[in-house]
C-alpha cells in the first residue's frame, strides 16, 4: 500500500518536472511512511524524488518506531545538537542527487523559517506546491483505510451513547464530557479530534461553543459533537437530544434539521456536484425560515485530518468519487432557544453512499 502511494506521488513529481519534493506535514508524512508521530518543534520531513528513493528525516529517538510501522526505506535520524538540514544535504549528494532545478513543497505548511533553511540546499530552483496532489491522492480511500474509518465512527457512536447514559439533572458539561473521554480512553482512544463538545440549553445555540459549568435542567437541548483519532484516522458525529420535555419550536427546529440532513444524503453519490449537497440543505432550512441561523457549510473532508480537502460548500464544483469520506452537519442554531446539530461521517459507494456513523437521528427526549 505504501509502495504504491509512494510510487505514484514519485510518478507526479516526474510528468511535472519536479526534482525533490519535501513533505513537512505530519499527516502527509504518515499518509506516505505509515508512522504517525508528534515530532514537537523538532523538524520531521519526507524527501522524495522521480527517480531515487525517498528519505525519512526524523529525530534520531524515533527510528526505531518508524522501522516498527514498516518503513524501509532510507532515513536521517538527527540528535538534537546535529543539523537536519545539512545532514539532508549530505545525504542528497552521497545519493547522487544533484541539479535540482524545481521543488515541490507544502506551502500552506512549511513555515517561513523553516523554507529558508530548506532552499539553502540548492541554488535559483523554482518552487511547486505538492499540497493538490497529495490532497486528491488522499481524498479517495482504500479497504483498509474505510476499515479504520468505521471503527473511529463506531467509537464515536459509544461516545454519544456514554453521553447519553450521563445525563442527569443538575450535572455540568464538564462533568459529562470526562466521563465520555474516560471511557473511550478504557477502549483504547488516545486522542479525540478536536476538542470534545457538549453544550447544554442556549448555549447549544452556539455553533463552537466551550463546554463549562451550565448545569443541566428540564426543557434543554443537549448537544453532542465528538470524535476520535484511531490507527491514524478520525471521525465526527454531532447529535442532538432534548432533556425531559420539548417545546413545539424544538420540534420545528429539529425536524427541519433532519429533514435537511436527509436531502444532502439523498444525491451522495458518484458525480454529484459537491456544492449541490450544501444548496440542497441550505434550501431547506432557508424555505423555513431559519437562513440566516444556519452560518457554515454542509461539511468538509474526514480522514487523517478531522477537516481535510474537500471543503464542502456551495461553492464547491468538484464531483463526488467513489471512496470519498465525508461530513454532513447541517445546524440552526438560535441563541435563546437552543441549537440543533446533526452530523454523519459519509462514504461514498458504487451507487449511492453509506453513513459510518449509526447513532439514530429521530428526535429523543431524555428521561
Amino acid at each position: 500500500m505504501l509502495e504504491h502511494r509512494l510510487e505514484l506521488f514519485s510518478q507526479y513529481l516526474k510528468d511535472t518536472n519536479v526534482d525533490a519534493a519535501f513533505i513537512n506535514s505530519t499527516e502527509n508524512f504518515f499518509y506516505l511512511t505509515g508512522f504517525h508521530t508528534d515530532p514537537h518543534e523538532r523538524l520531521l520531513g519526507l524527501l522524495v524524488f522521480p527517480e531515487a528513493d525517498p528519505i525519512a528525516v526524523l529525530p534520531g529517538m524515533e527510528k526505531g518506531q518508524i522501522r516498527d510501522a514498516g518503513w524501509t526505506k532510507e532515513m536521517i535520524g538527527y540528535a538534537d545538537h546535529e543539523n537536519p538540514w545539512q545532514m539532508m544535504a549530505d545525504k542528497m549528494k552521497e545519493n547522487g542527487i544533484a541539479n535540482v532545478k524545481t521543488v515541490g513543497i507544502e506551502k500552506q505548511v512549511l513555515s517561513y523559517g523553516r523554507s529558508e533553511s530548506f532552499f539553502e540546499l540548492f541554488e535559483n530552483v523554482k518552487v511547486e506546491d505538492i499540497e493538490g496532489q497529495l490532497n486528491n491522492m488522499r481524498v479517495v480511500k482504500d479497504d483498509h483505510e474505510i476499515g479504520i474509518m468505521k471503527e473511529a465512527a463506531e467509537l464515536a457512536d459509544f461516545g454519544v451513547s456514554v453521553g447519553v447514559e450521563a445525563l442527569e439533572e443538575g450535572t455540568t458539561e464538564m462533568e459529562v464530557l470526562a466521563k465520555i473521554e474516560y471511557e473511550l480512553k478504557k477502549k483504547g482512544v488516545a486522542e479525540m479530534s478536536f476538542s470534545t463538545m457538549v453544550l447544554f440549553g442556549e448555549k447549544s445555540g452556539q455553533p463552537h461553543g466551550n463546554p463549562g459549568d451550565r448545569r443541566l435542567k428540564p426543557g434543554d437541548f443537549v448537544l453532542f459533537d465528538l470524535g476520535v483519532v484511531w490507527k491514524g484516522y478520525t471521525s465526527d458525529i454531532t447529535r442532538t437530544f432534548a432533556y425531559r420535555s420539548v417545546s413545539e419550536e424544538q420540534k420545528a427546529i429539529y425536524n427541519k434539521v433532519k429533514e435537511a440532513l436527509e436531502a444532502s444524503l439523498a444525491i451522495s453519490k458518484p458525480g454529484t456536484r459537491i456544492g449541490d449537497l450544501d444548496q440542497v440543505a441550505r434550501d431547506v432550512i432557508t424555505d423555513a425560515g431559519y437562513g440566516d441561523k444556519f452560518p457554515h457549510r454542509i461539511g468538509h473532508g474526514l480522514g487523517i485530518n478531522v477537516h481535510e480537502f474537500p471543503s464542502m460548500s456551495h461553492l464547491n464544483d468538484g464531483v463526488l468519487k467513489e471512496g470519498m469520506t465525508y461530513t454532513i452537519e447541517p445546524g440552526i442554531y438560535d441563541p435563546e432557544v437552543g441549537g440543533v446539530r446533526l452530523e454523519d461521517d459519509v462514504l461514498v459507494t458504487e451507487d449511492g453512499y453509506v453513513t459510518l456513523t449509526k447513532t439514530p437521528k429521530e428526535l429523543r427526549i431524555i428521561e
